[in-house]
Order: structure tokens, then C-alpha cells, then sequence
């Protein structure tokens, strides 16, 4: 961890403009040095696992003077910038007060940063002595980290088959699922951490038969120790599908307890569902939920899954079923292993040289699959000698909890430095919480912890990080994108208890739950996940880098933390923030996602720092002129939903400031255009990955095209017209950017743009209320890389037919055509096709002919569409589609 936070002070100081240095440079340059000879000392070290007590004292002074310097540097910057960003002063205040107060301020940062120095320069003869003759070889950390998420790429095309021991135990439940028992009955999977009991609950809720036998009527909910009743309440109204149709997130949010109880006894009490808890940790829950869980006597049936034996036992009335989750058998283990360790040997098998020392290790699990899951991973990508190194570290008892923190804090010390701390992060999450790949990559960048290689872009980079995590195992994805890619991850739990200790330890991080006052804020992060609405002022917040909050009832914020990277407060009740908050001249990521705020004031232009804003789904509506201040701005997030989907106008952008185009780092913006400025501002902003524009008018056609035909790098572009009867013209871009890979037009399109044929890199085209007269799909058939397709009131014609190509479709969304009468599939067209989507189409009466050759197909929804194509299904058309496991009908 030290080499992580020296890894993290060189960046930073390597970052800074140096004409700020000026009077420490020489100072600061030779700590420099320093830190750069310690740190691969502490490569060493951390290899080699510092054992005694000695060498774990050495490297926790080392933490702490790093951490020191942190903050004479931090705090140095953020006085030299107090000075800049008052700009109102005149340069006989400047030259007459400031300078002599800058000179001392220089004076003592170049002594304290001198002094540090010299403590380090101490500890480096000693540990040089301890180390150098002791140097283990193996292959860099970036080498691996490159080998890892090169093969983690390759191996996101395949399905993931990793589970192993379990069918028996799947089957035994499924028969009391299944069986003919009229009485609601629970069934419960009890198990210590890491035994596999999600794995289990998890494949038997998705198994076709199982959900057909309960028509679908299905809820998955996961509890945390620290859960709210009425939010679970409002999670199983979400998570049923008729119920979710229903109810929008306004009407639930504003629901009391017996509302919320009164709209699921009179769902539930029609309907035979099955409803699985996971991670229960106590009866309270239990007592207080079978409230809405009547007994209805139609055969429901709810899976419970606990590490807790009164959990298991706790009877709700009807009959009881306890499944207790056994380690797995050699011959399990072994197979669980191997999947991990070795998918990249013939046929998946160990090598005959490494096989007694990985049976041995595999020993040393003693069956806990998460431990071997974990080991296995970790073993995957090493050489003999490292092999064997492992092997004499492996003197551990997985039974009890201290031996499986045993294993993963191995996996954890096994992470690439530049990992760490972005594993650690992760845990500042509250428990079971679902993280988004953007917003985590972003935190990320924010402290600092990616390193940015030649050719490559910090987004990048962040996004290799998340895929090697998860190739490890040291994150679950939750969600990919069409072309497997995570796009939504969580921590299991011993993992975030392993992080959460480290954290502590290492005043990384900490989290602050509810219950006793907070006091001393010893740790450099801190995560609110519940408060009374108010958060007591606590000592320690002088050095504070990351303020998160989890919690929908905080209304203040402590002050003293100047020194602020990160301020994140999505969905905090706030309506106004501090002006405090506008002089965090560090602050890099602030997060107003889905608060009260209704405006920005012109002072944000003093976060000169800031690297990404986001105000999505605020009643902010326009940007002040300040924002074109903020030179390092790479993430401008600022769009808000407004209706529904099938409407034009399901979502607007924001009015941005005349001097936009000054931000020369910016990355993705969303806006609306007002007079043609913006998109002719937009014209020299070549930097530019991902925009939206919103409010585009006929007239806008030229400038719009010549904006977009010089955005080499562009990766995300959406279009919405003025309003739906305005022409979105765009034929005059001859081709579009080579790196496209979503393409939303939102508007009415007299024909097919001819560019069309040269979308070689788009993944997902979404064209919403074309109303083309021509047939759009041989236009885009052949396009090589598209996965996603959603056509939205897009085609007036009465047909559609898809005769040839669309190999790599997996999900396909036709949605609002009043016409049409007919889709045709033909044979070996769209192979690879998952997901299909058919929504208010009332003239189509027939399922799509050619619907039973799509056999890969998981998931068929219809919604809004006529009786007579419902019936279809349930009758003559059942046959055709038989063989898909998931049929909802809205």
C-alpha cells in the first residue's frame, strides 16, 4: 500500500503546473528523487510481505511521512491559488501584501518538504541493504496488468460456465418449487460467507422452467445489514414486472409504509410468485416483510439465503424447507480451480509439471468457493518460480474467517500497485451497492490513481483497470453491455470487509453508518451511508480527499475540508450548496446527480481543478459564463429525462455559456442549442468523445456536419430536432468519425443519410421518431460491428423484413409503429440475437415469422400490443416460440 501512495504523490507532483513550484521547485524536485528510489524499494517489499514487526513499522512511517508531504504540497497549492482566484486585486496589492506573504509561505514549504526529505533519505541505505541482495524476477506490474486485460477481453465473448457442485442441490429445490403445494412455503439456503449460497439461489430463480412455472411473477431483492424498510418495500414493487409497469419512480417515491404495503398485499395476493432475499441477517426483517407476504394459497414460494442458523429457522407460517450449503469435494474443488487457473491450456487442464503443487493449494481451500475462485485467478497468470513462492506462503485454514482472509488478502497484495487503491475505493460504496463503470472510473481519475500510458487516454486506462479487477475476481459484474463489457459491478461482501480493514488501517478510507456521533476523522476518505438528516461537525476533516454520500436524508455538510478531490452527493436532498464548496480549488469530481439544485453560481469557475461536473436529472437548466474557466474539465454530464420514452421529447439538454469552446480538455458535453453558436463553437473542439445536442433546427445542417466531420475521436453522438416535426438534415457529412460507436438521431429524416453504409465501428444505432418512407434495414444490415438496434416510431411502412446479415445483433427494440402489420425474420439472420423487444405496435397480430430460427434468443417482451397477438402466443404461435426461456406480455 505505501508504494500505491508514493506511486500517487510522484503523479501528483508530476502533474502540477510548474510555474506554481516556483520558490520550492528545488525542494520538491529532490523529494522527488527520493520517493522514486523508495518506491521501488517498496516494490521489494511488498513482494517479499513485510512479516515483522519491525518491517511493518518502517512501512506505516513510511505511509505517514508520504501522506505528510501530501499535505505540505496540497496545502501549499491551495494558498497560492486562494491568491489567483480572488482575481478582483490589484497588482499594487498583489506586489505590496501578497508577495512578501507568498515568500514566507514558500520559505516554509521548501523547509518542511526539505525535512521530509531527509527522513526518507535515512530509511533508504537500511532497507537497500535488506533488499537488494534478496530480489525476486517476474514480469512488471504494467506488463501483466497489459496481459491480463488483453486475454480478459478476449474472454468476454464467451458465456461465463463457472459453476460447479451445485446441481444436485439446484434440482432437490427446484422439485419444492415446483411441487403441488397450495401453501406459500420458504425455502432456506444457509451457508458461511463464500460458500456459494447466491451462486445457488442465483441459478435456480433464472432456470426457464422455473420461471415459467411461476408465469414470470418473479422478485430477486438483496438486504444489507443496514436496510430501510420502506426502500425494500419499494425494490419489490420495482422488481415484479406488472407492478413495475404500473408504478412510476415519483409515485413510489412519495408512497408511505402502508401504501406500499397495501399496493403489494393486493398484487401479491392474485398472483403465485416467487421472491428470493438474499443475505438475510436477521428475524426483524422477517417479522416486519410477511406483512405484504400473505398466504394466499396459490403455491408462492420465497428463498431465503443466511449466513445465520435463526435466520434459517425463522418460520413464516406455512411450510419450511432448510438446505445447508456443504464445501465443495476434491474432485469439485479441483474443477472450479482448473476453470480459473488454467482456460488458457488444452482443454483446460493442468499442466503435468504444476499439478501436485496446485493440488496441494487447492488443499489449503478446504472446499470454500470463493477462496478457490479467488486462488485460482490469482495462480492464472504466474510462472513456475512465483508458483512456488506462493506455495510456501499457502499455510492457511479457509475454515474460519481469518484463513479466508488469509487467501484473498493474498489476491489483494497479488494486485498491481496502481489497483489497490482502486480496489480499496470500491468499498467506500455502501454494501450489495450496484457501482456504474462511468461513475467509478471517474472517482478514479479524480485521485489520481490512473496512469496514463502513451496512446492511451485516462478514460481508457480506468476502464482496463475495471476489467482486469473483475478478471480477478476481485469484483462481481452485475451487468455487461452487448458486447460483454462490465457496465455494472459490486463487491462481495468478505471482499468489502477485507477492503474496509485494510482501509482503516492504511486512513484510506472509512465509512460512517449511523448510530454513535463521528468524532475523529482519522482516514483521508470518507463515505456517509446514514445520518438523521444532519452531519455533526467532526475533527480531521483538514485532510479529507473524498466526501461520499449515500444517504437521501442529508441536508448539510461538515466544513474544513479545503484540501477535497472528490464531492460526491448524487440523489443528497440538497437544494444549495455552500459557498464554501466553491473554493475547493482541489476538487476534481463533483457529483450533483438527481439533488434539488436549481442553478450554478457564476463562482464555480474558481474549481479550477474540476475534472468532471455532473448536474443529470437536476432542475438545473443553464450554465453560468464561469464555466468556460475550467481549463481541466474533461466530463460534462448535464442531461435530464423528462417523459416517456415513446414521446418526442423524452429528454433535453442544457444551455451552455458562449465561451465553451475554450475548454480544450473537455470529453463529453450534453447541450441545447439555442442560435447555431454552439454547434458552431463545437467546430474546433476536436477533443470531443461524446456530445449531445439537443434543439436542432433545418438550418443548423451545414455547420452541424462540418462540427462533427472533424471529430476524429468521437465515439458517442446524439441529435434531437427542434421538436418532431422539424427535418433533421444531415446529408451533407460525406463520412462519419472513424471511432463512432453510438449513433442516436432523434428527429424526422426525409431518407437514409448515405453515411450509413460507413458506420464500420458503431456497436448501437438508435433512430427515434424518423418515420422514414424507405426501408431503412438494407441500409445497416451489413454493418460489421452493430450489437444494439432500437427503432422507435422510425419506419411508417407496413413491413419489416430482415433478409439478410446482422451477425453480431444481440438486442433489437421496435417500438411505436403504428402500421406496421408484419416482421419477417429469414433464416440464419441475426444468429446471436438475445434480446428482442416489440412495443406499442397494435396492427401486428402474428409473432415475427421466422421468430423459432433465432435460437439463441433469452428474452422476448411485448408491450402494448394487441389482444390478438397475446392470444396468438398462448395458442397456434406458442409452438414458434416455445423455446424462449423469458416471455413477458405487458
Amino acid at each position: 500500500m505505501a508504494t500505491a501512495i508514493v506511486y500517487l504523490l510522484i503523479n501528483s507532483i508530476l502533474s502540477t503546473e510548474a510555474s506554481l513550484l516556483w520558490g520550492v521547485g528545488d525542494a520538491i524536485d529532490d523529494l522527488k528523487d527520493e520517493l522514486r528510489s523508495m518506491q521501488s524499494f517498496l516494490i521489494d517489499a511488498n513482494m517479499k510481505e513485510a512479516e515483522s514487526e519491525t518491517e511493518k513499522t518502517w512501512v506505516a512511517n513510511v505511509r505517514d511521512r508520504v501522506y505528510d508531504a501530501e499535505d505540505i504540497i496540497d496545502e501549499f497549492m491551495y494558498h497560492i491559488n486562494s491568491q489567483q482566484i480572488q482575481g478582483g486585486c490589484s497588482w499594487i496589492l498583489h506586489h505590496t501584501i501578497y508577495f512578501p506573504i507568498n515568500l514566507w509561505v514558500r520559505h516554509q514549504t521548501a523547509t518542511k518538504i526539505q525535512k521530509i526529505s531527509g527522513i526518507i533519505k535515512g530509511a533508504i541505505p537500511e532497507r537497500k541493504r535488506r533488499y537488494d541482495s534478496d530480489r525476486r524476477e517476474g514480469t512488471s506490474s504494467k506488463d501483466t496488468q497489459k496481459w491480463v486485460v488483453r486475454h480478459a477481453e478476449s474472454s468476454l465473448f464467451f458465456k461465463e460456465d463457472e459453476l460447479v457442485g451445485i446441481e444436485k442441490k439446484r434440482q432437490s429445490i427446484m422439485t419444492r418449487l415446483m411441487d403441488e403445494e397450495l401453501h406459500q412455503t420458504v425455502i432456506s439456503i444457509v451457508g458461511m460467507a463464500g460458500s456459494g449460497k447466491t451462486t445457488l439461489a442465483a441459478n435456480t430463480y433464472n432456470n426457464d422452467d422455473v420461471r415459467k412455472h411461476f408465469n414470470n411473477c418473479c422478485a430477486w431483492i438483496t438486504i444489507s445489514q443496514a436496510y430501510e424498510l420502506e426502500d425494500i418495500l419499494r425494490s419489490l414493487i420495482k422488481e415484479f414486472p406488472e407492478l413495475r409497469k404500473e408504478k412510476n419512480p415519483e409515485d413510489l417515491n412519495s408512497m408511505n409504509y402502508r401504501l406500499l404495503v397495501k399496493t403489494l398485499v393486493n398484487y401479491l395476493g392474485k398472483k403465485r410468485y416467487l421472491l428470493v432475499l438474499d443475505d438475510v441477517w436477521d428475524t426483524n426483517l422477517l417479522d416486519e416483510i410477511k406483512v405484504p407476504l400473505q398466504d394466499s394459497c396459490l403455491g408462492s414460494r420465497i428463498i431465503l439465503t443466511t449466513r445465520k442458523e435463526d435466520v434459517a429457522s425463522y418460520s413464516m407460517g406455512g411450510k419450511h424447507y432448510k438446505y445447508y450449503i456443504k464445501l465443495l469435494q476434491d474432485k469439485e474443488a479441483w474443477e472450479l480451480f482448473c476453470k480459473k487457473a488454467f482456460t488458457n491450456c488444452p482443454n483446460g487442464s493442468c499442466p503435468l509439471e504444476l499439478k501436485s503443487f496446485a493440488e496441494e493449494l487447492v488443499g489449503k481451500c478446504e472446499g470454500l468457493p470463493l477462496a478457490i475462485a479467488s486462488l485460482g485467478s490469482l495462480m492464472y497468470f504466474k510462472n513456475m518460480s512465483q508458483w512456488n513462492e506462493i506455495k510456501s506462503n499457502a499455510n492457511w485454514s479457509p475454515s474460519n474467517i481469518s484463513g479466508v482472509r488469509s487467501i484473498l488478502l493474498l489476491s489483494f497484495s497479488d494486485l498491481p500497485y496502481q489497483l489497490k487503491h482502486c480496489f480499496l475505493y470500491c468499498s467506500l460504496f455502501p454494501e450489495d451497492h450496484v457501482i456504474s463503470r462511468k461513475r467509478l472510473i471517474k472517482l478514479w481519475m479524480a485521485e489520481g490513481f490512473v496512469e496514463l500510458n502513451e496512446g492511451s487516454t485516462l478514460e481508457d486506462e480506468a476502464d482496463n483497470y475495471l476489467v482486469e479487477l473483475t478478471f480477478r475476481n476481485m469484483l462481481q459484474v452485475v451487468e455487461r453491455n452487448e458486447f460483454g463489457r462490465p457496465k455494472r459491478c459490486k463487491m462481495h461482501d468478505l471482499l468489502r470487509e477485507l477492503a474496509l480493514s485494510i482501509s482503516i488501517k492504511e486512513k484510506f478510507g472509512a465509512v460512517h453508518g449511523g448510530g454513535e456521533e463521528m468524532k475523529e476523522c482519522k482516514a483521508r476518505r470518507i463515505s456517509i451511508h446514514k445520518t438523521n438528516g444532519e452531519l455533526k461537525s467532526f475533527t480531521g476533516t483538514s485532510k479529507l480527499r473524498s466526501f461520499l454520500v449515500f444517504n437521501k436524508s442529508l441536508k448539510t455538510l461538515p466544513s474544513g475540508g479545503k484540501m477535497l478531490r472528490v464531492l460526491d452527493l448524487e440523489d443528497a436532498p440538497i437544494d444549495e450548496l455552500p459557498k464554501e464548496v466553491f473554493k475547493l480549488f482541489n476538487l476534481r469530481y463533483l457529483n450533483l446527480r438527481r439533488t434539488l439544485l436549481k442553478r450554478l453560481p457564476n463562482s464555480i469557475e474558481q474549481l479550477l481543478n474540476l475534472q468532471t461536473l455532473d448536474i443529470r436529472d437536476t432542475q438545473i437548466e443553464a450554465l453560468p459564463h464561469g464555466i468556460g474557466n475550467l481549463q481541466n474539465l474533461r466530463h460534462l454530464i448535464m442531461y435530464r429525462y423528462t417523459r416517456n420514452w415513446n414521446d418526442f421529447r423524452y429528454v433535453n439538454g442544457t444551455n451552455v455559456p458562449t465561451n465553451i469552446s475554450r475548454l480544450t480538455n473537455l470529453q463529453s458535453v450534453s447541450a441545447i442549442e439555442s442560435n447555431g453558436d454552439l454547434i458552431r463553437q463545437i467546430r474546433s473542439m476536436t477533443q470531443l468523445t461524446r456530445i449531445g445536442i439537443s434543439n436542432v433546427k433545418e438550418a443548423n445542417e451545414m455547420d452541424l456536419c462540418l462540427s462533427i466531420q472533424n471529430m476524429k475521436l468521437l465515439r458517442y453522438l446524439f441529435i434531437m430536432a427542434t421538436n418532431e416535426d422539424e427535418t433533421l438534415r444531415m446529408d451533407s457529412l460525406s463520412t462519419p468519425p472513424p471511432k463512432l460507436r453510438f449513433l442516436m438521431l432523434a428527429g424526422k429524416l426525409e431518407k437514409v443519410p448515405r453515411w450509413f453504409l460507413s458506420l464500420q465501428s458503431v456497436t448501437s444505432l438508435s433512430l427515434h421518431w424518423s418515420r422514414l418512407e424507405e426501408d431503412l434495414l438494407p441500409h445497416i444490415a451489413a454493418l460489421p460491428n452493430l450489437g444494439r438496434l432500437v427503432l422507435t416510431n422510425a419506419y411508417v411502412g407496413k413491413q419489416l423484413c430482415f433478409n439478410t446479415s446482422f451477425l453480431k445483433l444481440t438486442r433489437l427494440s421496435i417500438d411505436n409503429f403504428p402500421q406496421l402489420n408484419e416482421i419477417i425474420i429469414e433464416k440464419g439472420v441475426m444468429p446471436n440475437l438475445k434480446f428482442l423487444y416489440i412495443y406499442s405496435c397494435m396492427e401486428l397480430k402474428t409473432v415475427p415469422k421466422g421468430i423459432e430460427y433465432l435460437r439463441n434468443l433469452e428474452q422476448l417482451d411485448l408491450e402494448s400490443v394487441s389482444m390478438e397477438l397475446e392470444n396468438r402466443i398462448l395458442s397456434e404461435d406458442f409452438p414458434k416460440v416455445q423455446h424462449i426461456p423469458k416471455i413477458d406480455i405487458w
